[in-house]
């Protein structure tokens, strides 16, 4: 085991796969001579050559559409996103194409594809670079959703998203690149829709994920000293979702706090707490509560910002209003 950030286990994930598969390359904007805006791909261009650590230009619908036709054509691409809000310019491709193809064509054609980088907010970005998108991939299907919040997630979750033969986008925070684990250098997988307990509590579940993961945390060690012991869940994969690991937890805790950093609306927490109350209602001492960004886009200016992003003491508040210890 070494300590390792973020930005490394990814990195560590894809060369380790490149190194077995030539078939694997990857293509994006500054991936190559530049070592990636994040420097996530570091070294890559150096080992493998051009011609498997493409640069692109600034166009996310081309090189989107570039990736699933080599998808189809047996290659394995990985396409970096600088920014899943940039993404959004090559959706097309991705819910129109990459989604359907293996559908259309009668399980004929697979399409081997992972999209990855950073999603949701990283500080005083703005409105326009601030979305988290997982709700709405999830949505569709054909796609598979996975969302690491820590760095040994990450590189087991990436080595499995790589080998799969469907598409796969990939989800990273760009707030936790930096951030430290122990990883270990030898191989190993972390299964698609397999959530993960990580901390053991009996008066309720948190379900978080991302950065909302660490949030929650924060939240569960102030509890803690009120002598509130939280569960807290980490998904890992947002579709398939683990949805039995969190029932599971509900029939001991009898109550739930969702913390997403989608917009309430449609989120990721409304399908959430509606398979909960479907599948656990006699379980529930109260309600199911989430906490979320607000139906409003992100501000820029800190103090605003600070107030939109959910943050523990709202954590702490909802666990609360579900104890009945306000």
């Amino acid at each position: 085991m070494a300590e390792k950030q973020f930005r490394d286990a990814i990195r560590e994930a894809m060369v380790e796969e490149m190194r077995k598969d030539d078939s694997i390359i990857i293509m994006g904007e500054e991936v190559a001579e530049y070592n990636g805006a994040y420097k996530v791909t570091q070294g890559m261009y150096d080992e493998f050559g051009g011609k498997r650590v493409i640069d692109t230009p600034i166009s996310e619908l081309g090189f989107a559409g570039i990736g699933v036709g080599a998808a189809m054509n047996g290659l394995r691409p990985i396409i970096e996103f600088m920014t899943f809000n940039f993404a959004v310019v090559g959706l097309d491709q991705i819910i129109n194409n990459a989604a359907k193809i293996r559908y259309m064509s009668g399980g004929q054609i697979s399409i081997p594809i992972v999209f990855r980088g950073p999603n949701a907010s990283a500080g005083q970005l703005g409105a326009t670079h601030s979305v988290a998108f997982e709700s709405m991939y999830a949505h569709l299907p054909g796609l598979k959703v996975m969302y690491p919040s820590e760095p040994y997630d990450a590189k087991g979750m990436l080595k499995t998203a790589i080998r799969d033969n469907d598409p796969v986008i990939f989800l990273e925070s760009e707030q936790m690149y930096g951030m430290k684990q122990e990883v270990p250098d030898e191989e190993y997988t972390i299964p698609l829709g397999v959530g993960k307990i990580k901390r053991e509590g009996s008066d309720v579940t948190i379900v978080a994920h991302g950065k909302m993961y660490h949030i929650a945390q924060q939240a569960a060690k102030e509890l803690a000293k009120d002598g509130i012991e939280a569960e807290i869940i980490d998904p890992r994969s947002m579709k398939p979702f683990d949805f039995k690991m969190v029932i599971e937890s509900i029939k001991k805790t009898n109550r739930c706090v969702i913390v997403d950093e989608s917009h309430p609306f449609a989120g990721m927490a409304s399908e959430i707490g509606f398979i909960i109350q479907r599948d656990a209602f006699d379980y529930l001492d109260a309600p199911v509560q989430r906490v979320t960004i607000p139906d409003a886009p992100a501000p820029f200016a800190k103090n605003l910002f600070d107030l939109w992003l959910p943050d523990a003491k709202q954590v702490i508040d909802a666990v609360k209003t579900v104890t009945y210890r306000n």
